[in-house]
């Protein structure tokens, strides 16, 4: 349910149009999401190898920390808590109070107060204990399931759509360039974001040596056959050429689908939805943060724990206020999808490559779980997603920098907090 929470957020209702207008073929277009999902999971194999090897809080930053050097892991963890996690829960938040609009008239600044009170409350939600944040995790994921499970039966049934929509050859008759594929795959790795949040909380799971396989697999086969039925329906209500730069997707479809009443049941799921992930994501990021405190390689006590609730609350609070902050900067839902997902590509790849690594200098290291497919599934995973980079990098140079940039700041703050540690 983690895993669900974390994936199925806002992304799988607003970037199937950017998609469509890259791909607008059906048959293409829903193959995009089903390659997004196959490229999750060998990325998912992976990681479930280093989750069950590495039990422990912070996920990334530890596997690259062993395998490299503690810079290495400092470079990503650094890139995952101020780009990946604390820019995402920020989006969510404000996706929130976006997401109010159709049931609430609260202006602009209503927005934003929306956005910082839903940070405060679900930070304060995951401060009281990982019960209580996993409880309410559960919850969000049982209603988007069944929420969506209901409308794509409704909407197959009764819903005003066409089955021709979705007929090989239905959409433009131009040829589309591989490099087209390749940008897709941006928006659509993006609402796939959350694969691996099981890893980073793997020291809070029972059995981890069982459970964060089976957590990464089932999550994201779910998310995967989901993906593939919604965006089936998009088509079959809205034709591929109409779909291309609809932004709110789901909506759009929704009251194709079922008339006036469609928009407002979906805005509601796509609130709940939201909210869900936006408690995954603050469930999950902190994690990062509390796991490089404690080598002494971040800010002066986020490594320390809640003595009665069990929970890094520091690091909580840490991640928070960094939210807050990029909120207060950010006045409408923001255009930064590019920039996210560029990052998780980068952390992600570092993740596959340091698999490689470890099974070559700590060979006799206990693996509950063995990645299936090795050598050749996590060297596929390499190679598509270097390939998406550098797609990425040539068609959106702008994102693609800006977060390298970020990424880059990592050295100088590692550098002073490794001087401010004691010598041995």
């Amino acid at each position: 349910m983690l895993v669900v929470s974390s994936v199925i957020g806002v992304g799988i209702f607003l970037t199937p149009g950017a998609v469509a207008e890259l791909l607008p073929h059906p048959e293409v277009f829903l193959a995009a999401w089903f390659v997004g999902g196959l490229l999750s999971l060998a990325g998912a194999l992976a990681n479930a190898e280093l989750g069950a090897m590495y039990p422990h809080a912070g996920g990334d930053y530890v596997y690259l920390r062993e395998a490299y050097h503690p810079a290495a892991g400092f470079a990503v963890g650094w890139l995952s808590f101020f780009v990946i996690y604390a820019g995402t829960v920020a989006t969510l938040a404000v996706g929130v109070g976006e997401g109010l609009e159709p049931f609430l008239a609260i202006g602009d600044t209503g927005k934003i107060l929306v956005a910082v009170a839903t940070v405060a409350v679900c930070s304060w939600i995951n401060y009281l204990g990982v019960r209580s944040g996993a409880r309410v995790n559960n919850i969000t994921a049982v209603v988007k399931i069944v929420g969506l499970l209901a409308v794509l039966v409704a909407g197959f049934a009764i819903g005003d759509g066409h089955f021709a929509n979705l007929r090989p050859g239905a959409g433009e008759t131009t040829s589309l360039p591989l490099s087209s594929f390749g940008l897709a795959l941006s928006p659509v790795l993006f609402s796939y974001l959350g694969w691996n949040s099981s890893v980073y909380v793997a020291s809070e799971i029972r059995d981890p040596g069982r459970n964060v396989p089976r957590s990464l697999f089932t999550g994201l086969l779910l998310c995967t056959g989901l993906y593939l039925l919604v965006n089936a329906l998009y088509v079959y209500a809205i034709p591929i050429d109409d779909l291309r730069g609809e932004v709110l997707v789901g909506e759009a479809a929704a009251r194709q689908l079922f008339g006036d009443v469609g928009g407002t049941i979906a805005a509601a799921l796509v609130l709940a939805s939201v909210i869900g992930c936006l408690n995954a994501t603050i469930l999950v990021g902190p994690r990062i943060a509390y796991a490089m405190a404690l080598d002494g390689l971040f800010f002066t006590g986020v490594d320390q724990v809640h003595a009665g609730n069990r929970t890094p609350y520091i690091a909580i609070l840490a991640q928070a206020l960094a939210a807050v902050f990029l909120i207060l900067l950010l006045r409408t839902f923001p255009s930064v999808l590019d920039y996210t997902t560029f990052a998780i590509v980068l952390a992600t790849m570092a993740d596959t490559a340091a698999l490689y690594t470890l099974r070559r200098k700590q060979p006799d290291r206990p693996r509950p779980y063995r990645a299936w497919g090795y050598p050749v599934v996590p060297a596929f995973y390499l190679v598509a997603n270097g390939a998406i980079a550098t797609a990425m990098l040539i068609g959106r140079p702008l994102e693609c920098l800006a977060a390298l940039a970020v990424g880059a700041t990592a050295l100088p703050f590692y550098l002073m907090l490794r001087r401010r540690q004691p010598v041995d």
